[in-house]
Order: structure tokens, then sequence, then C-alpha cells
């Protein structure tokens, strides 16, 4: 087997990791704006949590997908074709979301701030939803026929590993986004953060050990099986830190469960990279899917240079918005003053988020 096809599906799974573990709190933050922030102060404060750093984890996204087009062009093709509807769905949820990060603080309405925050919210569910659904997808299998086409109608993707996947993701995303607010929170969204943490982590982390689990049934590795026992291993660790008030720990340790889970997935089905459901003659694999030598050469010296900059750069914005904030630190919502000269229109402008 070549090696530039191998490492670039090692690189494209690093991709997908990296985007679920920094994404994966974002997305969280966004759901629990309905449902764990008691007032508009505790909306504000889980948007500042993830303001400076949002847009950011969304370039992972991209870069995922755009080395999956690059690389294994016929990888890419035979996916978001088949998956064109949900795929429609989660960019429409991605861009609700994004204008929502940015509209929802511009005028000091209640009505206009709840109209945004279920923008949030339910934009943040549909593309963790979507983006699981479409990774357990690629990982199991679509009826594709010796073409890499898929038989059936426009819904023959909808099985139940559809929604296994999409639950293990939006359920992981809560859990992470918790383990994250209790991290990066002080005073009363702190410790209900770590609260929700301790009840619902086993529970919230069987969806895609579940996953992980069926991969490996269906490929009888025992490499991925040690994977996923490691990975129920730093689970347990993620608990008992959380349990102990250690909440860097504790997310770290999610951010491991996370690395192994998705690594018993992914060596569980190589050098498969998309299964045909039909025919397992007609599997896109790492040889029969990607580019050309030259291709991969260049965009392997290409990514030597770029993704080491990328990282540099989130890191660097991590550790300059790093310390804990609390409602304390907000300042009240506040009309801008028109300038001089200038009538003052309805509606007033907040100048805060």
């Amino acid at each position: 087997m070549d090696f530039l096809p191998t490492l670039w599906f090692i690189l494209i799974a690093v991709l997908w990791t990296g985007y679920l573990f920094l994404e994966g709190f974002d997305l969280g933050v966004g759901m629990l704006m309905k449902v764990f922030a008691r007032d508009e102060k505790e909306r504000r404060l889980l948007l500042n949590t993830v303001g400076p750093v949002w847009d950011g984890n969304e370039v992972w996204l991209i870069t995922a997908g755009g080395a999956t087009f690059a690389a294994f062009p016929f990888w890419y093709a035979s996916l978001f074709s088949s998956l064109y509807i949900p795929l429609v769905f989660v960019l429409l949820a991605l861009i609700f979301r994004a204008v929502a990060f940015e509209y929802r603080g511009k005028v000091h309405h209640d009505t206009w701030r709840r109209t945004w925050d279920w923008a949030i919210a339910i934009g943040s569910f549909v593309a963790a939803f979507g983006i699981g659904a479409m990774l357990a997808l690629t990982t199991t299998g679509l009826p594709l026929d010796a073409n890499g086409d898929r038989v059936g109608g426009p819904f023959a993707w909808f099985t139940w590993y559809t929604v296994l996947g999409g639950v293990a993701l939006v359920a992981f995303c809560l859990i992470q986004a918790a383990a994250f607010l209790a991290l990066k929170t002080d005073g009363a969204v702190r410790h209900r953060a770590r609260r929700l943490v301790g009840r619902w982590l086993p529970l919230g982390l069987v969806p895609l050990a579940a996953w992980a689990a069926a991969v490996s049934v269906m490929n009888g590795k025992a490499f991925s099986w040690l994977l996923l026992a490691l990975a129920a291993v730093a689970a347990v660790l993620a608990w008992v830190a959380n349990r102990r008030g250690r909440e860097g720990r504790s997310f770290l340790a999610l951010g491991v469960f996370l690395l192994l889970g998705s690594a018993t997935i992914f060596s569980a089905v190589f050098p498969v990279v998309l299964p045909s459901t039909l025919n397992a003659v007609w599997n896109l694999t790492v040889a029969n899917a990607s580019s050309s030598p030259y291709t991969l050469g260049l965009m392997s010296v290409v990514a030597a240079v770029g993704v080491p900059l990328v990282l540099a750069y989130q890191a660097w914005t991590y550790w300059i918005f790093r310390k804990r904030i609390s409602t304390i630190h907000l300042p009240e919502p506040h009309d801008f003053a028109p300038a001089v000269g200038v009538q003052a229109a309805a509606p007033a402008v907040s100048g805060t988020n």
C-alpha cells in the first residue's frame, strides 16, 4: 500500500478529530443557550466563553472537507453527493448560527435576542447531528454501486447508524461543553456545569462508545478494541477528575476519550474510506479513491508549512483568552449615543453581546 495515501488518511482522521474536539464544546455551548442558562446575563456569559474562538474552530471543518476533496476525490464525491440533502441543512445551520453570533447583540430588545438565541441553539444542534451522522455513515457504509454512486431514493442514507452517529456527537458536545464551562467560568455557572458533567457524563458518552464498538464488531480488529478499552479508561478518569473539582483534567480526559474513540473508528475501517453496503468489492479504499502521487506530494509540502502555523495561531488564541470569566465581568447592555447632529432612530442598538 502506498505511503502517501495512508498518510493522508491519517491526516484527515486527525483533522476530523481536531474539529470534533474544538468545535464540540463550541456547538455544545450553543445548544446549552436555551436549556442551561437561566437569564440573559448567563446567556451572554456562555457566548463570551466561545466568542474569541468559535470562528477559528470552524477552520478545522473547512480544512477537513478540503483535504478530503483534494486527497481522496472519489471519497468526497460519493459521500457528499449521497448526503446532499442532510449536508445542505448542516450548511444552513452553520450559516444561521454564525449570523446569530454576530447579530444577537446589535439590537437591545428581548424578542430580537430570543430569536437569535434559538438560531444559535437549533443551528448548533442540527450541525452537530448532521456531522455526526455523516461521519457515522462514512465508517459504516452507504448503498454504493460499482461507480461509487448511491443506489436508492433520496433518503437511502437514513439508517439507524445515521441516528446513532448524530446522537453520539450531540451528546458528546453537550458533555464537553459542560466541562468547558466548568473550566472557563466562575461562580454559579461553574458549579452547575460541574454538577451536570458529574450527573450525565456516563450516559452522554455511551452513544459514541456504541458507535466505536459497532465499527469494531463490523471489522474485527484487535487493535481497535484495545483503543476502545483505553477510551473507556479516559472516560472514567474524566468523571473522577470532575468529582474532585479538577476541571482542567476532566476536560483534558474528555479530549483523550474523543481522540481514542476516533482512533478506534478510523483504525477499524482502514484501509476502507467509504464502505459499500451492497458489495464489499465496491468499497472505496485509500488505494482506489486517492489522488495522484504528485498531488498528494504537493499537498504534503503545503500541509507541512501550513498546519504548524494554524496550530501555533490557535494555541496562542486560547492562551490569550485562558482566564475564567463570570457574570460580574460583563457590563450592562447599553445603547449607543447618536452622533452629534444625527437624530436618534429606533430601534436602539447594544454594544455588547
